[in-house]
């Protein structure tokens, strides 16, 4: 039987590869905005104030610090020339290669949080876009765990509002996460504290107009080519349409073409379902 191919490795492989080459880094996050003009040359530099304000919310170091769902290790490689021991959590082979190529001297743990066997004790736990991936019922209990005494978590991710109603009344819409009521009730509940928050969500809301405008061109090129060799060779054209058919089915092909040519994702979208926030969270010594 021929092996099933890593459609998400790939995906990741190449999008990593284009943003370093627009970025000179692989970073995955979003970009923080303010007073810059929205266009691909300053997404490096929306990138970086992104980190920036991240890194304003890191308690007195040294830290020991576990970056859960570290992407490509370029938060983790900061941090380690901060001064900060850095354990990286993340279930993706690839982006666990890329992290050790990345953060030397970060250790990397390819597994699931929820899996994650670490003891600790740290100092922080870090989520930065990825705590919306893991079930709340796992993420703050978990910390608990294996923070020190007097211990913190740093939250930067987005949040679902009251406005959102899921997939299926809207279709598919920008950003994701944990309900934001519901998160605050888990934290009601849980060992910790809000110790320091912030609402960031107008400043990262042009990210997704940025990305989109991508997928536009991307779409642009699509549809263009298509509509050539329809006109000019249409038995090619019939042949390439069932091919393509053999590795994607019709829903599929139909969500690739809304995402590279709709035009329901918008910054506008974003700040109606989303918050986006940074959290920092205390642990109650009870």
């Amino acid at each position: 039987m021929a092996e099933k191919i890593d459609t998400r490795a790939v995906g990741l492989d190449v999008g990593l590869a284009f943003i370093r080459w627009l970025t000179g880094a692989e970073n995955l996050h979003y970009g923080l905005w303010t007073g810059l003009e929205v266009t691909a040359g300053n997404l490096r530099a929306a990138q970086d104030g992104y980190t920036a304000k991240l890194f304003g919310y890191l308690p007195e170091g040294p830290l020991r610090i576990l970056d859960i769902g570290g992407g490509a290790g370029e938060t983790a490689k900061k941090l380690l020339a901060l001064g900060h021991s850095v354990e990286i959590v993340v279930p993706s082979p690839f982006l666990a290669m890329r992290c050790r190529e990345t953060a030397k001297g970060a250790v990397v743990h390819e597994t699931t949080f929820e899996a994650f066997q670490g003891r600790g004790p740290y100092d922080l736990c870090l989520f930065s876009e990825s705590f919306q991936y893991i079930p709340l019922a796992e993420s703050l209990p978990k910390c608990a765990l294996l923070l020190a005494p007097g211990g913190k978590v740093l939250i930067a991710d987005c949040f679902r509002t009251e406005a959102y109603r899921g997939r299926k009344a809207k279709g598919p819409q920008p950003g994701g996460g944990h309900r934001l009521a519901v998160f605050q009730e888990a934290v009601a509940a849980s060992p910790f504290t809000v110790e320091a928050e912030e609402d960031i969500t107008d400043a990262v809301a042009p990210s997704i107009d940025l990305e989109q405008s991508l997928f536009h061109v991307l779409g642009h090129g699509v549809t263009r080519v298509s509509d050539e060799i329809r006109s000019k060779r249409p038995t090619a054209h019939w042949a390439l349409a069932k091919g393509i058919g053999l590795f994607l089915s019709r829903k599929r092909r139909e969500n690739l073409m809304q995402r590279l040519t709709g035009t329901t994702r918008t910054a506008e979208s974003f700040r109606l379902y989303n918050r986006y926030q940074i959290i920092r969270l205390h642990r109650r010594e009870d």
